[in-house]
């Protein structure tokens, strides 16, 4: 009987150790398996949130916006009230040779009162400000410039890379007069090389300008946006247009430069929390 009355006694004594011991540390292990499973889902959210780096009441002015189509979807889905468009080609007739569909996307604009500007240069543009001379304030919160391209001016990459430098250094230079106080000069270019080679961040800092930050541009935060080819419309061996080439499927970043010392004013849509696609430094 006193046997017996061991067995039991050393049987309990194991199931108790089982239930305080190694029953206790699955628990430990499947909420550790969870709450890894909940840090890993919550970045995925954050990275499909766009970045708006704008907000609706913004005076912007929109560089080289070729087709437009940047221009109409700020209008049209953002609800920007002040856009000034500019593009290279000299006149209307001139950009509807090279975007047959653009009249639709002025039709956009300008029935929303903003507008757009023909025959403008990104490296000899005349500041927009209050007035004329150096007494004069630049007037516009964000001056935006999407994939700066000089075109195929050559075929050896290391020509290529310096011309489209020089493209960005005229460019700040010609921008930074038309900034307002707090405003942000926005910068989009595709990722890898060639465009990496160009050193945009050097360019801004040699020119008096920062990083304020850095983030994933995409596409489909701008319905209706296209990205238009400097070449203009590009059809495909059967006629179709696009050739099969798409610029919005591939990755890009936009980079938000300031004047040194100074602080972009941020959007209201921007204080969300930053993804892991936002980059604040500017120690790259």
């Amino acid at each position: 009987m006193g046997k017996r009355r061991k067995v039991l006694h050393t049987a309990h004594t194991a199931h108790t150790a089982q239930k305080s011991g190694a029953g206790s540390q699955k628990p430990q292990k499947g909420t550790q398996a969870k709450s890894q499973k909940q840090k890993q889902k919550k970045p995925q959210t954050q990275h499909d949130e766009p970045t708006i780096p704008f907000a609706p009441e913004d005076k912007i002015l929109l560089i080289g916006d070729g087709d437009l189509s940047f221009a109409a979807s700020l209008v049209e889905h953002h609800y920007c009230a002040d856009v000034t468009a500019t593009v290279l080609e000299k006149s209307f007739d001139e950009l509807v040779e090279k975007y047959p569909h653009v009249p639709e996307n002025i039709a956009k604009i300008e029935a929303e009162g903003s507008k757009v500007l023909y025959n403008v240069d990104a490296t000899k543009m005349a500041p927009f400000a209050d007035k004329k001379g150096k007494d004069g304030t630049g007037v516009m919160d964000r001056i935006i410039f999407n994939f700066p391209h000089v075109g195929g001016k050559s075929t050896d990459v290391n020509r290529q890379v310096r011309y489209n430098q020089e493209l960005l250094v005229e460019f700040f230079k010609r921008a930074m007069p038309s900034l307002a106080p707090g405003g942000s000069i926005i910068v989009t270019l595709f990722e890898g090389e060639p465009y990496t080679l160009w050193n945009i961040r050097d360019l801004a800092r040699h020119s008096g300008l920062q990083v304020e930050r850095s983030f994933k541009f995409q596409a489909s935060a701008y319905p209706g946006y296209h990205h238009a080819r400097t070449l203009g419309v590009v059809k495909s061996k059967s006629g179709d247009v696009g050739g099969g080439w798409k610029g919005e499927d591939r990755a890009a970043r936009s980079y938000v430069f300031v004047r040194k010392d100074d602080e972009a004013r941020p959007a209201p849509r921007s204080s969300k929390k930053r993804s892991r696609d936002d980059d604040s430094s500017d120690d790259e």
